[in-house]
């Protein structure tokens, strides 16, 4: 693993390829995630789609994560997109994420299927055109990252299609009378 300097300004964990590819924990997930923003501002990715039933085990409110996140949001045209059936206790359970989420809303749309549409959104990490983390059991934390373009593709493909049938949703502030 590299301790070099990363174009975010700080050492910080290794991109997706400097990690086995082999998830075995939620500490493994962790270290993905962060991963996949560094690697999207690495290889200059301009989407990150973030996938989940609700987030409700993800670290959303970690200040290094959103941090990251916002040093990859604040180049042109990119866009993270939130994947979830529900984004209910969001406020409750991720209050540091929320007021980030109102400062960068103009770079993130969350989006959820529609209610009798049945799909199953996988707990999913894209970053357009270089990588894949799935994490195929949440129980045990287990899963994989890919960098196979073959397989990011078809990953992509599969979320889009979900994607375009799904709503706005989690509104980054509420109008009120």
């Amino acid at each position: 693993m590299s301790n070099a300097a990363t174009p975010l300004g700080d050492p910080g964990p290794p991109g997706l390829a400097g990690l086995p590819p082999a998830m075995d924990s939620r500490r493994d997930f962790i270290t993905a995630l962060h991963g996949s923003v560094q690697s999207a501002a690495v290889q200059g990715a301009r989407r990150m789609l973030w996938a989940d039933r609700d987030f409700a085990e993800w670290p959303l409110d970690d200040p290094a994560l959103l941090e990251r996140t916002s040093q990859w949001l604040r180049r042109p045209r990119r866009h993270l997109v939130l994947l979830a059936h529900n984004f209910d206790d969001m406020s409750r359970r991720c209050p540091r994420f929320v007021a980030w989420y109102r400062t960068w809303s103009h770079g993130v749309s969350a989006l959820s299927p529609p209610p009798g549409d049945g799909a199953e959104l996988p707990c999913l990490l894209l970053v357009e055109g270089t990588a894949a983390v799935h994490v195929a059991d949440k129980e045990r934390w287990r899963g994989r990252i890919s960098l196979d373009l073959t397989e990011v593709k078809q990953w992509w493909d599969r979320t889009d299609a979900l994607m375009q049938r799904s709503d706005p949703a989690f509104p980054a502030t509420t109008l009120g009378l």
